[in-house]
């Protein structure tokens, strides 16, 4: 009996290679963007002034637990000093917002 007809031609059976997976026709474009520091600096102390400003929480639940995992990640882009010290006083304000 003769060998069997490849239908799929030579590397056939491997079926990623027809979506391009591994070729880089499938795979998104590769996008790089470094934030400005300065505009990073500008909009974690508007949120701190907010919260400082206001006597009860600003926000409604669901933001105010957004802005606690938001504003620590967006002071990753500042010099670690000035990120841990901004992380502290947004801290203890929510802190102090939650208990008004």
């Amino acid at each position: 009996m003769p060998d069997p007809i490849d239908l799929f031609g030579p590397g056939g059976d491997n079926q990623l290679s027809l979506f391009g997976v591994g070729e880089g026709r499938m795979a998104p474009p590769v996008r790089s963007y470094t934030p400005d520091p300065e505009d990073v600096r500008r909009r974690l102390h508007a949120l701190l002034s907010v919260a400082r400003d206001a006597r009860s929480m600003p926000w409604a639940e669901r933001d105010a637990r957004m802005w606690q995992v938001v504003f620590p990640q967006m002071a990753n882009w500042l010099p670690d000093d000035e990120a841990n010290q901004l992380r502290i006083e947004f801290a203890q304000e929510m802190e102090r917002l939650k208990a008004a």
